[in-house]
This record gives C-alpha cells, structure tokens and sequence, in this order.
C-alpha cells in the first residue's frame, strides 16, 4: 500500500470507529432511557459508521462530505432536539461529532491536495 492509500483506510477506519462509539453511547454514558438523546446516538451513528465503511469501499470524498454532516448535525442536535440540559448526551453527541467533522474536513482538504491519480 502507497502512504496515500494508508492514510485514506485509517481516516475512513477511524469515522466507522467514531460512528460505531457514538452508536453505543447511550448505553455507555447511561441515556438509553432518554428516548431522543439515545435514538439521535443510535441513528446518526449508524449513518456515520455507514459512511466510513463506503469510504473504505472507495467513495472517500462522497463519504468524507457525508460524515462531514453528519458531525456538524452531532454537534448541533442536542440543542436543535431538546436535550442539551442532559450533559452525558451532550457532551457524546459534541465531542464525537466534532471529532467526525474534524476528521472528515482534513479528509476533503487532502484529497484537495493530493496529485491526480494516473492509471495505465
């Protein structure tokens, strides 16, 4: 493997990872009971593995921009659904989600940035 296709499986490896940890969360952090926190976790997660398993399939950029989304939507949910004031649920959905977005911006800016691929 070329450092180009490394770092691409480890940035796609780590948003399945991340989706995957943040899937579990409410069982984890103890909101499985509160019913948006826990189905908020449980769907953007899924959609956030799901994006990490297309971009180790090969769709790097549609599934970095997807997960790009996906993040900010972490981010921003727990005060757009209501459940902010429940700090546990807060703190997965922003620290996860931050992290899927950081991940999934550096992504993008090196596929920017790496030279066309040429095939024979």
């Amino acid at each position: 493997m070329t450092d180009y296709t490394d770092r691409r499986t480890i940035m796609a490896g780590s948003q399945l990872v991340m989706g995957l940890l943040l899937f579990i969360m409410p069982w984890i952090a103890g909101f499985a009971a509160e019913q948006t926190a826990a189905w908020t976790a449980w769907a953007t997660g899924l959609l956030i593995a799901v994006a990490g398993i297309v971009g180790l399939a090969g769709q790097v950029q549609p599934a970095a921009w997807a997960n790009l989304v996906l993040g900010l939507w972490a981010v921003i949910a727990p005060w757009l659904l209501g459940f902010a004031a429940l700090a546990s649920a807060m703190w997965s959905h922003v620290v996860l989600g931050l992290l899927v977005a950081l991940v999934a911006a550096v992504e993008l800016w090196w596929e920017q940035q790496a030279p066309p691929r040429v095939h024979a």
